[in-house]
């Protein structure tokens, strides 16, 4: 066998593609492999349709998979064929995707590098690519990753927020809790951007079957699903429940902090990390100071205290049995002279219904907050992202569970 027979069976070329020569450049690591088309005719691209040949392009590149750490380069004046119907077109090379400067081999590998390396750049310089060439690569490998996504039912959904560039810019994702995969990404956290992220995630049938609905009590994001999913019941997630309770006990403690400061007593600094973990979760050296900080007088105790009783709300196993606590829980919050609490139970107390539908539909946005954790290491990685399309790409990437490989769609 010669090296053209040899580099034609490692490419899978087979007639009427021919390997014409192949130029091994020991001074520079390259191999450069020149492909040729001997038919006479065709297939048009988009019909499928034989034609007579009719010209051929200017020589085009590919990068290919590096031969024993040799960069290995294919390069081939394709045909192109003049349909009726849709014109002159180039004829696809069975070797890459269309719009590709990189064999479907050697994009099949950088996907797999992206994903298991710890960052892009790490990724990047082990492929000997710019940043751009690996954005495209992960563009192309999304593009074909959600054409393939099948219709099936998707029961419970996650609606969340992420942060965005600098300043008060934001983007929505839509999770599929059961299979923890960001469905879709939109700009904004608007009322209609929900809206379209729910349409363009899902199609009127699998909208039609959705359940539930776990989202924090932003009230866009709850009017978009009711003018959106016809069935679903919205659940207040636990976890921004939780964080809303946290933040006004660490008000109390701020505020009550400053004026025993001035007073002289400086027993609350240093301390907020006690009051916001879960009691449960206290490193043990800090759980004798902690012990004798919650059981004083002070008033972010008795802040500490309600969060806690709250916690309890959610281990009831009917609607009516954690109706009937928040109604108590409610009444010492209310009687507490904590305003900072009072706000936030009152806020709960207007979405109660929402979250008593926790009982029926067990479901929290733990799955987007672990993506949410995700999707920010995809921006830490990634530096920082100019364009939303970008940082859409990344996180559907990586956090999309989608089947990307170039080799199955050709």
């Amino acid at each position: 066998m010669d090296v053209n027979e040899h580099y034609a069976l490692l490419l899978g070329i087979h007639t009427p593609w021919d390997i014409s020569s192949v130029d091994l450049r020991l001074d520079q690591h390259r191999v450069d492999v020149v492909i040729e088309y001997t038919g006479a005719e065709g297939v048009c691209p988009d019909c499928g349709v034989v034609w007579p040949r009719y010209d051929v392009r200017q020589s085009r590149t590919w990068r290919h998979l590096d031969t024993m750490q040799f960069a290995t380069y294919l390069h081939c004046e394709t045909p192109r064929v003049k349909c009726k119907e849709h014109g002159v077109k180039s004829v696809a090379v069975p070797w890459a995707g269309k719009n590709s400067r990189f064999t479907l081999l050697f994009e099949a590998f950088a996907i797999r590098v992206l994903q298991a390396a710890r960052s892009v750049e790490e990724a990047r310089k082990l492929l000997g690519l710019n940043w751009h060439q690996v954005e495209a690569i992960k563009q192309r490998a999304v593009v074909r990753g959600l054409a393939r996504r099948t219709q099936e039912p998707i029961a419970y959904l996650g609606v969340d927020e992420k942060s965005f560039r600098r300043g008060h810019s934001y983007i929505t994702s839509a999770v599929d809790l059961e299979k923890s995969r960001v469905l879709e990404v939109v700009e904004e956290r608007t009322e209609a951007s929900c809206r379209r992220l729910l349409e363009t995630a899902l199609s009127a049938q699998q909208r039609a079957q959705v359940e539930a609905v776990a989202l924090d009590m932003w009230p866009a994001f709850a009017n978009a699903v009711e003018s959106t999913l016809e069935k679903a019941v919205i659940v207040h997630d636990r976890f921004h429940v939780s964080k809303h309770l946290n933040e006004a006990v660490d008000m109390v403690r701020r505020q009550e902090n400053r004026q025993l400061v001035k007073e002289g007593d400086h027993r609350l600094k240093g301390s907020r990390y006690l009051w916001l973990v879960n009691a449960e979760n206290l490193d043990e050296r800090f759980q004798e100071a902690f012990t004798v900080l919650r059981h004083s007088d002070l008033k972010v105790s008795r802040a500490w205290a309600i969060k806690e009783l709250f916690r309890d709300f959610w281990g009831y196993s009917t609607r009516g049995w954690g109706r009937r606590h928040f109604n108590k829980w409610y009444s010492w919050a209310i009687r507490s002279r904590l305003n900072p609490i009072k706000k936030v139970a009152r806020m709960l107390k207007r979405h109660l219904d929402n979250l008593l539908n926790y009982f029926e539909h067990p479901i929290t946005n733990a799955a987007s907050e672990g993506m949410n954790s995700r999707i920010q290491t995809v921006k830490s990685n990634a530096r920082g992202f100019r364009s939303f399309q970008g940082y859409r790409s990344s996180i559907l990437f990586y956090c999309g569970g989608l089947d990307m490989a170039p080799m199955a769609s050709h």
